[in-house]
């Protein structure tokens, strides 16, 4: 499992004084960073060998700007050549937000998906998640 902090930012909250809905998925993006530079180590746009194929979000509590959060990030599945991770967003012990993304690895010269190779697979293998 990957964990990453985050300090929500006063601009991040809405009118009603909480983190808006729509920064989550952002936040999302940012703790997959580790799962994205197993394919693309630089993170350079031009070698980018995964897809979006997918995202869900489900929210749980209020998540509020004076305190930092930590995302949880992990794999429910790997498959031929795609992938869900499964996510989850904690402030002050509360579980707040869980999500889910659909990777794809995909080749962009001929606009299909790509089989992940073994060595791959096992590597990212050692983040799955068991079922609950």
């Amino acid at each position: 499992m990957f964990t990453e902090i985050i300090e929500p930012r006063f601009s991040e909250t809405d009118a009603l004084g909480h983190i808006n809905n729509t920064v989550i998925p952002n936040w999302f993006e940012k703790a997959r960073e580790p799962i994205f530079r197993y394919f693309t180590p630089d993170l350079d746009p031009k070698k980018w060998a995964l897809i979006i194929a997918r995202i869900e979000v489900d929210f749980k509590a209020e998540i509020f700007v004076n305190a930092h959060v930590e995302i949880k990030t992990g794999f429910e599945k790997i498959g031929t050549s795609s992938m869900i991770v499964i996510q989850q967003v904690w402030q002050n012990n509360t579980l707040c937000a869980e999500g889910k993304a659909a990777l794809i690895h995909f080749d962009w010269q001929i606009k299909k998906p790509k089989a992940l190779d073994s060595a791959l697979k096992a590597q990212l293998a050692e983040h799955l998640i068991p079922p609950t």
